[in-house]
C-alpha cells in the first residue's frame, strides 16, 4: 500500500471517529467543555498512533507525521468552519467565544502531531 494513501485512511478514520465520539458523549452523556474535548483528542490521537505502530511495526517518519497531521487537522479544520459558520447564521460569536472555539479546534491536530512523534530510547 502507497505512503500518502494508507495516511488518509488514519486520518479520514480519525475524522470519523472525533465526529462520532462527540455526538455521543455531547448529546447523549450530555458532557461538554474544554475537558471532553480534551479527552476525545487525547484518545484519538493516542489509537491511531498505537493502530499505526502496531499495524507498520515502527513509529512514523517525520514526513508521514507532517502529513498526517496537516490531513487531520485539514479536514477537521474544514468541518469547524462550517461550524463556525453556523455560528454566525444564528448570532455573531464573541472575541472570547473565537478564542474557545480555536482552542477546541486546535486540541486534534496538536494532540495528533504529539501522539506521532518519534520516541527516542525504545526499541
Amino acid at each position: 500500500m502507497s505512503e500518502p494513501l494508507h495516511l488518509r485512511y488514519y486520518a479520514a478514520t480519525g475524522v470519523i471517529t472525533a465526529v462520532l465520539l462527540n455526538l455521543l458523549l455531547r448529546t447523549f452523556v450530555r458532557l461538554g467543555g474544554m475537558i471532553t474535548t480534551l479527552l476525545i483528542a487525547a484518545a484519538i490521537a493516542a489509537g491511531l498512533a498505537l493502530v499505526f505502530h502496531w499495524r507498520e511495526g515502527r513509529a512514523p517518519s517525520n514526513a508521514e507525521r507532517w502529513r498526517f497531521t496537516a490531513l487531520y487537522g485539514g479536514v477537521l479544520g474544514l468541518l469547524y468552519l462550517g461550524l463556525l459558520g453556523m455560528m454566525y447564521l444564528q448570532d455573531t460569536p464573541s472575541p472570547m467565544g473565537l478564542f474557545l472555539f480555536s482552542l477546541h479546534y486546535l486540541c486534534y491536530p496538536l494532540l495528533a502531531w504529539w501522539a506521532f512523534a518519534p520516541r527516542h530510547g525504545r526499541r
